[in-house]
């Protein structure tokens, strides 16, 4: 954290000069510049009284919320491959494990699935962007294809199969994170 530049940010936002800072706190203009620029650190009491003239406390002060990451690109997705069960699991969102839903894009190859997952709480939902699959829940099997979605509580264990000869890629969210 820069705390000058906090400093200078939250002088600037409450419409205040260097001078009428220095004035509120009994400094000089030529040290709230120098804190402002990190040449110098003002005492602990010093600082306490320019954040209460500032409209904040040490708490707030030091509180840095981090802005939420809205959009994502292909550097930030993380794949995982499976030979044996011929598939490739692409996170579209890092780290959606802490998050309350996990969306992948899931590529079945020909005869490929996914594991077999044991039942949870939540629902997983899914839309087939091209080639088709069957959806295992429990002893049922369902088919879907390209255009198709499927949406399920998932209270049996489930997976999904791609039992054709094309390739199938499938957006994938699951409700808690369970990938």
């Amino acid at each position: 954290m820069e705390i000058g530049k906090k400093i200078k940010e939250l002088r600037i936002k409450n419409s205040l000069t260097q001078e009428e800072l220095a004035n509120r706190c009994e400094l000089s203009k030529g040290f709230i510049s120098q804190v402002e620029r990190d040449l110098t650190s003002p005492s602990i009491a010093t600082f306490i009284d320019m954040l209460e003239s500032l409209g904040t406390n040490l708490k707030d002060f030091f509180n840095e919320v981090e802005e939420e990451k809205i959009v994502f690109t292909k550097n930030d997705m993380f794949i995982s491959e499976d030979n044996e069960y011929k598939y490739e699991l692409k996170w579209l969102i890092p780290n959606a494990q802490k998050n309350q839903m996990e969306p992948i894009l899931v590529t079945l190859e020909s005869g490929g699935m996914s594991k077999e997952d044991n039942p949870h709480e939540g629902e997983e939902f899914g839309y087939i962007l091209s080639g088709s699959i069957c959806i295992c829940l429990g002893n049922k099997r369902y088919k879907a294809k390209k255009g198709d979605s499927f949406y399920y509580k998932a209270n049996v264990s489930h997976y999904i199969t791609n039992p054709n000869k094309s390739k199938a890629k499938i957006l994938w969210v699951s409700t808690p994170p369970n990938f």
